[in-house]
């Protein structure tokens, strides 16, 4: 059984990723807040040396499930990028497989509305993206120098315990508000856009793939459902899941990394062809998660 480190594990993604491992590999986690429990290691990845974990737990791969999503563009740049940076730096020379995670938000705006391809033109539209695409770029070259690395561009992951600062997020706690409340509406920015809402279950089996897998050759592989959906219509979905007939407002202006974008999706045919796998849940499925397990 092959020996895993994982960074994040208590993240959103982190714990999904968790779950996909167990009984499949000896896993060990590794973050600022590491539980005082076996298998646990506390580690901050951003600032603490890599060299002494990596001696330390001798992994067969590394994933790292770290990463900003907000913050000034520093914060960007030291999470997206320095990260990833170091983290190459340190399996560099080794066997050590190498997952990272990257993001739809690398591609930018898709003139054509047909699933984007992991060879598609890439123009993020603000800093965020600009990070993840300057980490993946940094992993396809790092590919090219014999580092057994892929970077994972991960759409829009959905399902329980996501975070309030993405939309379907923000919608659940809101639409929780006003249960509580009694208010008999919401608000939240526009939803207009056309989203890859891919289920958190399912990109964690796809880093457990993408860790395991025996032989891996692509640096970049494109992790989604392949189908884009209004967001106005999975927000819609999560009100009558939750059993919400209150009315839904839009207001105020987009959200700076994504308000650009009005549709995307993602191909999936090579990380299928790569990695034997294919998303599993639908929005449904998901939706009824982010509810009823959240």
């Amino acid at each position: 059984m092959k020996r895993v480190l994982l960074f994040g594990a208590s993240g959103f993604l982190g714990r999904a990723v968790v779950s996909a491992f167990a009984g499949n590999a000896d896993l060990v986690c590794a973050g600022r807040g590491a539980r005082d429990e076996p298998g646990w290691i506390k580690h901050d990845l951003e600032h603490d040396s890599l060299e002494p974990v990596i001696r330390q737990v001798r992994p067969d791969a590394v994933v790292n499930c770290t990463g900003r999503l907000d913050g000034t563009t520093a914060e960007l740049v030291s999470a997206n990028v320095l990260a990833t940076a170091r983290l190459l730096d340190a399996v560099s020379g080794s066997d050590i497989r190498l997952v990272t995670l990257g993001s739809a938000g690398e591609y930018g705006a898709v003139h054509a509305r047909r699933p984007v391809a992991e060879d598609a033109p890439t123009a993020p539209v603000a800093a965020y993206g600009v990070t993840k695409l300057a980490a993946t770029q940094l992993v396809r070259s790092a590919v090219d120098s014999g580092v057994d690395a892929v970077s994972l561009r991960v759409f829009n992951p959905i399902g329980a315990g996501m975070p309030a600062g993405t939309v379907l997020g923000r919608a659940a706690a809101r639409i929780r508000e006003a249960g509580i409340s009694g208010q008999d509406f919401i608000e939240l920015g526009p939803l207009d856009a056309y989203r890859d809402f891919v289920d958190v279950r399912d990109v964690a089996s796809a880093i457990a793939a993408a860790a395991l897998s025996a032989d891996l050759k692509e640096p970049v592989l494109n992790v989604g459902s392949g189908d884009a959906v209004r967001t106005r219509d999975a927000v819609a979905l999560l009100a009558k899941t939750a059993g919400f007939g209150g009315q839904i407002r839009e207001a105020g202006a987009a959200q700076a990394r994504s308000g650009a974008v009005s549709w995307i999706a993602a191909d999936v045919s090579l990380a299928e062809a790569a990695l034997g796998w294919t998303p599993r849940h639908s929005l449904a499925d998901s939706i009824h998660a982010i509810w009823h397990e959240g």
